[in-house]
């Protein structure tokens, strides 16, 4: 079964926009994971406009399933993330200033940057994963950095599902089976939702990982976190 990994990044804005500790992010990663989630994503960035450094080293203790964190890799981010030793780190190639990630990474081109700090990661016990465009043909310069999985990107799946999702699903096949030649995991994430989360799960072979953050709290609003992770759980099921 693919492992539902709940994002808070969302968590930590609606605290920060108004200031001292409410909503809890650490008491929210905790909540979920007793719901029912399998792993907790973060996504720290250098402005701290959401999760913060502290918010960092306040979950470690407290994940008791699987902590992921995401991140462009600067130095202050691999020091971080090689101190607090997370299961997984996700490198994405997002701008500082960017709103959300919005690419994936050109590997032929940062193969040798990749290469050195994944090697740092691994070297510490830390599993890798790096964002991804569907695009089979990049697969090859994935491998070669040595990551141990691909996040696929799902924007464009999602911006599409409801027009062709047939159409729109057809590049991430073809890159997932094009890692599967090369050994790689494959996780998934960025505007997967209650809405199309089945189909892809269904279509994508060996997807271990969805990291779900945006939508699964937005929907939580209206159904509860509880019930939202329970009917996310449910549209993961192979059965």
């Amino acid at each position: 079964m693919t492992k539902l990994s709940v994002n808070i990044n969302k968590i930590a804005t609606l605290r920060n926009a108004r200031g001292g500790d409410v909503p809890s992010v650490t008491q929210v990663a905790v909540d979920a994971e007793r719901f029912g989630a399998q792993g907790i994503t973060i996504h720290p960035r250098p402005d701290e406009r959401h999760i913060t450094r502290k918010d960092v080293y306040d979950l470690k203790p407290l994940v008791k399933t699987e902590f992921n964190i995401e991140g462009n890799p600067h130095r202050p981010f691999i020091d971080m993330v090689l101190e607090v030793k997370p299961e997984q780190v996700t490198l994405v190639p997002d701008a500082d200033d960017a709103i959300t990630s919005n690419a994936g990474w050109d590997c032929e081109k940062h193969q040798d940057f990749l290469k050195s700090v994944i090697a740092e990661f691994k070297n510490a016990g830390i599993r890798t994963s790096i964002f991804l465009d569907p695009n089979p043909e990049m697969v090859k310069f994935a491998a070669e950095t040595g990551t141990d999985r691909i996040e696929l990107y799902t924007e464009a799946y999602a911006k599409n599902y409801s027009i062709n999702k047939e159409e729109a699903i057809k590049a991430y096949v073809e890159t997932a089976l094009e890692a599967e030649k090369y050994g790689l995991g494959i996780n998934a994430g960025h505007d997967l939702s209650l809405e199309n989360l089945k189909y892809f799960s269904d279509q994508i072979p060996n997807l271990l990982e969805v990291s779900i953050g945006h939508a699964l709290i937005s929907e939580a609003l209206y159904m509860g976190l509880e019930n939202t992770i329970q009917a996310y759980l449910k549209r993961l099921a192979k059965w």
